[in-house]
């Protein structure tokens, strides 16, 4: 068993104060005593959630989204002056992959404490919360994943105020808490974890199991209580506030600069220029690329519907020949996103370069986009993929982004696209990746793999309108296989390719479930790939959750 030096303990009291054990702390390791930050004045109260590479980390940062307050996610070990901008209210420590008796384990900064704000830890936040402050942590005996059933032993805790004793909770965790640290005592517990919550008198509070994950019934109703009862914000961050506040930071970014916008025909980019129009009006010019990777008549729609809708000034560039150039002979996912990153950014340098002198380019970044690309943001959170507009990205531009979106989930950006009275048909438009339908051919894109998609794909979505399932569905498209099978047709042999279809319902893109569809759609959409496409010969239908899988195959 690994145990906590004995230069970082002291002995445990239950009338000590998390203060005072930092500062005996830091004499015993010779450190010079840290003068208490002070908040600074600010409209807008914000919950940090300090990230330790959790995959779930973004769901955090979700649930305190919907008890309507401003929440980001920084790194674990942000700098204290960065947060002060921010006008915390409370911190949220996320869970994490590393042991926290691991040599090089990420430890909060000694400001989480020092602020004298509520502090919520989560998995590996309470484990840090508990070992940082002279508990014990080790690896327990029995690894606890899944449902279990926790049991509220502190009637009187803020936490679980309006909740029965007894709840259904997701466990996810290897390291248990065994040793308290001064000042803290349990507030419940679960079979194989007597310390499944804990707390002090100071708001200083650890969770063993994941409020933030749908699996845990009462979840929203515990971040509520953290939130808004034992932080004390307002719950007053609304579409119309962000609108407001987007605009005004537009117009101190750009000053008297024109700016660029890239249009891709969905919500994000509509939404982007739609706020950045508000804040500079006829300096934003619109560029809608067609990289020959939309869907069937998709240019010709998209851009239409722009003209009638955003009344912009709108520049409509046909680039298939260069994009499909750039493309061939990759197989790689990865390969192919930044080719496509790269090339989108080098055609807006050239037309903004007809345009005059541009310094901006706007883009519809979402926060989804940034966690699984990770950045700066997000170190400690494992890559999934690079999206296009975020990892694919050149190392070098003759632009400045701005990106009003970054921090927001998609459902967030249609809230905000309503109370700019954008069209209902692009606020509800299912998401279309930035790099097409180049992510959705597995291999080698070509001029007729991408054919056989448009016409399976047209087949796809004409069915699940007629359906009337579409707005119930976060996403349903096609997937062109590099698999070919052996299939008879009118007694013939065909040797054609395999065609994936993909349904899911979501939330926010963090998380996925596929969807039951029914199963004569099903059929029907089946029947006509195979029917209308000649070099289709089976549909196969993709029943994978995010996790395991991401949304996109590739």
């Amino acid at each position: 068993m690994k145990k906590k030096s004995e230069s970082h303990r002291i002995a445990a009291s239950d009338d000590i104060e998390v203060s005072t054990y930092l500062e005996l702390a830091r004499e015993l390791r010779g450190e010079q005593p840290v003068v208490e930050p002070k908040l600074p004045p600010s409209e807008r109260e914000t919950i940090v959630v300090l990230d330790f590479g959790s995959q779930y980390s973004m769901l955090i940062a979700r649930r305190v989204r919907e008890c309507h307050v401003y929440c980001e996610l920084v790194p674990y070990d942000t700098p204290w002056e960065k947060i002060a901008s921010l006008n915390p209210r409370g911190f949220i420590l996320s869970g994490g992959p590393a042991s926290v008796y691991d040599s090089g384990a990420p430890m909060p900064l000694p400001y989480i404490y020092e602020s004298r704000l509520p502090v919520m830890g989560i998995c590996y936040g309470t484990q840090a919360i508990a070992y940082h402050l002279g508990g014990q942590v080790t690896q327990g005996t029995k690894r606890e994943y899944g449902h279990t059933i926790l049991h509220i032993s502190a009637e009187d805790c803020p936490l679980f105020v309006g909740l029965p004793s007894s709840l259904p909770v997701w466990m996810s965790h290897g390291d248990q808490v065994i040793e308290l640290p001064p000042g803290f005592k349990p507030l419940a517990y679960s079979e194989n974890s007597p310390f499944a919550v804990i707390g002090n008198d100071s708001g200083i509070y650890g969770l063993q199991f994941h409020p933030e994950v749908v699996h845990t019934s009462q979840g929203k109703a515990i971040f509520q209580n953290f939130v808004l009862q034992i932080c004390g914000c307002q719950g007053n961050w609304t579409p119309a506030n962000f609108i407001a506040e987007s605009v005004g930071k537009i117009k101190k970014q750009v000053g008297g600069e024109r700016v660029v916008c890239a249009l891709s025909g969905g919500v994000d980019s509509a939404v982007t220029a739609t706020l950045i129009d508000r804040a500079i009006g006829n300096k934003l010019t619109c560029i809608f690329i067609n990289n020959g990777l939309l869907r069937r008549d998709e240019p010709e729609r998209v851009f239409s519907t722009f003209k009638r809708n955003l009344k912009m000034d709108i520049v409509y560039i046909d680039a298939t020949d260069r994009f499909l150039e750039r493309l061939k002979g990759v197989s790689d996912p990865e390969k192919k996103r930044q080719l496509i990153g790269n090339e989108f950014i080098q055609i807006f340098e050239e037309e903004a370069a007809k345009l005059g002198k541009i310094d901006f380019l706007a883009q519809g970044t979402l926060y989804p986009d940034v966690i699984e690309s990770t950045s700066a943001e997000t170190k400690a959170a494992a890559k999934i993929k690079s999206h296009h507009n975020v990892g694919g990205l050149p190392a070098k531009m003759n632009f400045t982004l701005i990106e009003p979106l970054r921090y927001l989930f998609k459902d967030e950006v249609r809230q905000v696209g309503l109370a700019l009275d954008l069209p209902e048909d692009m606020v509800w438009r299912q998401p279309f990746p930035g790099p097409g339908l180049a992510i959705r051919i597995i291999g080698e894109v070509t001029r007729e793999k991408l054919e056989i998609l448009r016409a399976a794909d047209w087949i796809l979505m004409n069915e699940i309108k007629n359906a009337k399932l579409y707005r119930q569905l976060w996403q349903s498209f096609a997937v062109l296989t590099d698999v070919r099978s052996v299939g008879v047709m009118g007694d013939y042999r065909t040797y054609g390719y395999l065609v994936a279809v993909r349904a899911i319902t979501s939330e926010d893109a963090m998380t996925a479930d596929w969807a039951r569809l029914p199963y004569d759609l099903l059929a029907r959409i089946s029947d006509r790939l195979v029917n209308e496409i000649p070099s289709v010969n089976r549909v196969v239908y993709d029943v994978t959750s995010k996790p395991p899988a991401t949304i996109e195959w590739e």
